[in-house]
């Protein structure tokens, strides 16, 4: 790739995607350019723009960058990110899109598997310190990408479409739920490196909050606010829990009390994993399966639901029954006695009626006339 001054600059949101990357804190890409560390977070946030040589030695390293993750050359990009190109034509918004070449426009799977590149195999770096597992690192970031992919108009619109992945596959490799998972209930092989298993020893060791802050700030490079945000705290509070993991950290391993150590060994331990992400288009076609699945599924609930409530409305009943109330004891009934000798009286009455007539006197019987 020849670096002149023709070279194109990534837009702000792509400069921070492509330093993180590689893997890249905020003080080493100054070093490398030649400037402060301040003024490649101004770089990164859009305030100001690099010019001349300085210009060309960023872009240089960013595009180099770009190609070691597999990201897209620049004369692919024409100068824009694959996101700028979506929110322009695909997203739904109030109001025509600006005009752009019909050339220069990248479709929602292009500007995707853009974003893949660039962000998935770090992510997965990443994950895999939080949780020690490589198999569960790839299925996190491949989750959440299947649901950026879900939700592309709207990722595409975020204000940042990494962090926006790297959050949700950060809370689906941290989800209490896969220990109850037959794949995971086993620990995976250690590190090779002495040094490499104890450091992970104390990542996992960590509660679940403070290893997370301490990967976003001593392993990503965010600031602390932007570590703050995407941890759903206070910036008091990322504070205390990445003081309270260096301290621990520290403690098992003194040669890490120093926080640019610290990163430097955070790097080599995700970089000595051959952590390998799966295609992009791989992940979008499991995305369209997961999608179609989930579907399918809730029609088949809704006819369910609908063949039961139409057979109750069929078999109810249409009027009120009342229900029979069960039997109870009557009291006060004299007990039953066996019959006793006859007195006179009725040994009278008894040969009164054997003496008389069947028919008797009393009998009206029907005459023929």
């Amino acid at each position: 790739m020849t670096q002149t001054s023709a070279v194109p600059l990534p837009p702000p949101e792509e400069r921070r995607r492509l330093r993180e990357a590689g893997a890249l804190t905020q003080a080493q890409v100054a070093e490398r350019v030649g400037v402060s560390r301040e003024t490649v977070r101004a770089w990164e946030s859009g305030r100001t723009a690099p010019r001349g040589r300085r210009r060309d030695a960023y872009a240089q390293l960013l595009w180099s960058i770009a190609d070691k993750t597999g990201g897209q050359e620049p004369e692919e990009v024409h100068d824009m990110t694959a996101l700028q190109y979506l929110a322009e034509s695909t997203a739904t918004a109030p109001g025509p899109p600006p005009e752009r070449p019909a050339e220069s426009r990248l479709t929602p799977a292009q500007a995707f598997d853009a974003l893949y590149a660039f962000c998935a195999p770090a992510l997965v770096r990443q994950t895999f310190l939080l949780t020690g597992r490589r198999e569960l690192a790839r299925e996190s970031v491949e989750r959440a990408f299947q649901n950026a992919w879900q939700r592309w108009p709207e990722v595409a619109r975020d204000r940042d479409p990494a962090g926006w992945v790297r959050a949700a596959a950060y809370e689906f490799a941290l989800s209490p739920w896969h220990r109850f998972r037959p794949r995971y209930r086993h620990p995976e092989p250690p590190p090779s490196d002495a040094f490499d298993r104890a450091l992970l020893d104390v990542l996992l060791q960590l509660p679940p909050p403070q290893r997370r802050t301490l990967v976003l700030y001593d392993g990503v490079g965010l600031d602390l606010p932007e570590t703050a945000a995407e941890t759903e705290a206070s910036t008091r509070a990322a504070a205390k829990r990445l003081m309270n993991a260096r301290t621990a950290v520290a403690a098992r391993l003194p040669d890490l009390s120093d926080p640019s150590a610290l990163h430097r060994r955070l790097a080599e331990l995700a970089s000595t994993e051959r952590l390998r992400a799966a295609k992009p288009m791989v992940v979008r076609d499991g995305s369209e399966r997961r999608a179609r699945f989930w579907t399918r599924a809730a029609i088949a609930f809704t006819v369910a639901l609908i063949g039961t409530t139409a057979l109750t409305l069929r078999t109810a009943p249409t009027h009120y029954e009342p229900p029979v109330p069960p039997g109870s004891t009557v009291r006060g009934v004299p007990p039953r006695m066996a019959p006793g000798p006859l007195s006179e009286k009725e040994r009278e009455l008894r040969e009164k009626l054997r003496k008389q007539m069947q028919s008797g006197p009393e009998r009206l019987l029907p005459q023929v006339t």
